[in-house]
């Protein structure tokens, strides 16, 4: 990755937040314009629901693509209730970490530390315990059965942003439905893709894989 490319993904990440870090488009070619009925509709989001709860922990890798078309890659892991970490290629000087509560974007070429409550990013979906995902969320049509696409947004925070939930059917992942892409849409319609590859499941991840080195200081936090 050039300079110029890993400033540009530097910057914005830091510029538009951990809302645009995380954000993907739903893929166009999974959209119909048929509406399904009520009662599949409720069906299909409890599927999604259980499936995301059935996640005790995972590891998978990850392609990071933001509005201009530019990607960057690396390793996310999962573990359930709220933690999470996106460790970029070695070439970006970056990490994200939820620890629970906060997603923390550290940024070491600059020496950087910002926080972020998990409830007020489109990641509270998918991460904050407390988030009704069935009650926020929305089934968009995609025209295959085997695929569920999940709008999860707060009408009354729209300041938390929106996250678009991609699933697709697989009998070995947790309640048979394994998520492989999102996205998040902030608060200034700002997005940036996150494609899932390679999901494992039920490993042993310690926490302190949500720690971080703070480049403010010596130590761990």
């Amino acid at each position: 990755m050039g300079m110029n490319r890993l400033k540009t993904a530097s910057n914005t990440l830091i510029r538009w937040g951990l809302a645009a870090a995380i954000a993907v488009a739903a893929p166009a070619a999974f959209v119909v314009p048929a509406i399904p009925a009520q009662a599949a509709q409720s069906g299909d989001l409890d599927r999604a629901v259980a499936a995301l709860r059935a996640i005790s922990t995972m590891r998978a890798d990850f392609v990071q693509t933001d509005r201009t078309g530019q990607s960057i890659s690396g390793v996310l892991t999962l573990k359930r209730p709220g933690k999470i970490r996106f460790e970029y290629e070695k070439s970006v000087p970056m990490l994200i970490v939820g620890d629970g509560h906060a997603l923390t974007v550290i940024d070491y070429e600059v020496n950087q530390v910002q926080r972020w409550p998990i409830k007020n990013s489109p990641l509270g979906a998918l991460l904050d315990p407390g988030r009704n995902v069935s009650r926020f969320g929305k089934l968009i049509p995609t025209g295959n059965p085997d695929v569920l696409s999940i709008e999860v947004h707060d009408a009354k925070h729209p300041e938390y942003g929106t996250i678009t939930l991609i699933f697709v059917k697989k009998a070995g992942a947790p309640g048979g439905m394994e998520l492989v892409s999102w996205v998040a849409l902030d608060s200034q319609n700002k997005r940036t893709t996150i494609r899932l590859t390679n999901q494992r499941y039920g490993m042993d991840v310690s926490d302190r894989t949500f720690t971080f080195r703070d480049p403010r200081k010596t130590g761990r936090r």
